[in-house]
């Protein structure tokens, strides 16, 4: 087996770390600050090509697959930066490129590649229904050559710095499917025409760091029928295609996130300097960075097999599952040994690490949780009975 990487994903990588040069810690630290959109670092991302990896190149795009995608995200997360505000815009885009007709691709990829539309909202969550998917109730009624949606979405980022969003809404009642999984569709919304119609009010959440999510009002939403993604009730389906993209991204953010942590945690510790020696010659102070950093190789590992087969165009859900709750929680491992390393100073906001803490515990229970990944795994692989 060669467990050896492309040179164009050695490359990719290298192309990334110079990239983010221009976006030091000093960067996110003001933006941190001001709770302030990434503009500058998404306009030069999406203008180098990079937004738009996973986008075919007959639409504009670069035309790569999953596994050069991770090594984008995992390298801006390393190196300081967060993701988060680049990374929907990839994995969102699966729905459409498997699902959208041709005339949707050609009326909106070539646009997406080239940062004239920002395709970054996926709204799914509701309030009552949370993670149990199959129970949300925003809904959309089929009127002659429109739906009319009504309804509510919670947690939903970057609604008001996206241009389209991908709307999962009720097509048919839920009492009266037999299958819970269909009766839902997936549609493409205009989100600034809706919001100048007033009929998308966009209400922004503070939350402990710097996400840019958003509760969603829904009144009386007109989306042109030519927007439905698919086949009207197969939406649950086809987002979940979307949803193994998703776990092998945020999997390589927590990677990267985990690189920055013990590479941050190493480097402070043969540095600081007590009793006359470096305080990582201590070995409570150097085996839990070990372990951590282990954890992270490990983790990887699996990623990599996820993006292996989603690229082979093989079964991946529990390899994707499984990359993103051993990489979240080797991130977390990390992040807890690099502050504990540098004691005090961890909490200094000019040290970044209490920044990074706090981004990369998200991980563990968004945009999935982990226990939610354990369910899966013991029910739909191991074959146990169903948890409650």
């Amino acid at each position: 087996m060669d467990f050896s990487t492309s040179e164009q994903q050695d490359q990719i990588r290298a192309a990334i770390r110079d990239f983010c040069r221009d976006f030091p810690d000093a960067y996110w630290r003001d933006l941190e600050r001001e709770r302030a959109y990434p503009e500058r670092f998404v306009r030069a991302l999406t203008e180098a090509g990079w937004l738009g990896a996973l986008i075919p190149k007959q639409y504009g795009g670069l035309g790569l697959g999953i596994a050069d995608a991770a090594a984008i995200l995992e390298e801006i997360q390393r190196s300081g930066g967060n993701a988060s505000a680049a990374h929907a815009q990839m994995y969102v885009m699966g729905t459409l490129l498997k699902h959208g007709s041709e005339e949707q691709k050609q009326r909106y990829l070539p646009r997406v590649a080239r940062g004239e539309l920002r395709l970054q909202a996926f709204a799914v969550t509701e309030p009552e229904a949370g993670l149990e998917t199959t129970r949300i109730s925003t809904f959309a009624r089929h009127a002659g050559d429109k739906y009319v949606v009504n309804g509510r979405k919670v947690f939903i980022s970057r609604a008001a710095q996206s241009d389209l969003m991908i709307l999962l809404a009720r097509t048919t009642p839920y009492e009266e499917l037999d299958d819970k999984t269909h009766g839902l569709s997936v549609f493409l919304v205009d989100i600034r025409e809706a919001v100048a119609r007033g009929q998308l009010q966009i209400e922004p959440i503070e939350v402990m760091f710097n996400n840019h999510t958003t509760r969603l009002n829904i009144v009386d939403l007109e989306v042109p029928a030519q927007d439905l993604i698919g086949v009207e009730g197969e939406g649950f389906r086809q987002i979940i295609d979307g949803w193994n993209a998703e776990r092998i991204l945020i999997a390589s953010e927590s990677v990267g996130d985990g690189l920055w942590f013990t590479g941050r945690a190493t480097r402070y510790v043969s540095e600081r300097i007590v009793f006359d020696r470096p305080i990582g010659a201590n070995q409570g102070v150097q085996h839990p960075i070990s372990q951590a950093y282990a954890s992270v190789q490990a983790a990887a590992l699996m990623r990599d097999k996820a993006a292996w087969l989603f690229d082979a165009g093989q079964s991946c859900g529990a390899e994707a599952n499984m990359a993103k709750l051993l990489s979240s929680q080797a991130a977390w491992a990390a992040a807890n040994a690099c502050l504990d390393a540098h004691g005090g100073y961890g909490f200094v906001k000019d040290y970044d690490v209490e920044r990074k803490f706090r981004e990369t515990r998200l991980y563990i229970t968004a945009p999935v949780s982990n226990n939610m990944v354990l369910n899966f795994l013991g029910q739909n692989v191991l074959g146990m009975p169903r948890s409650y």
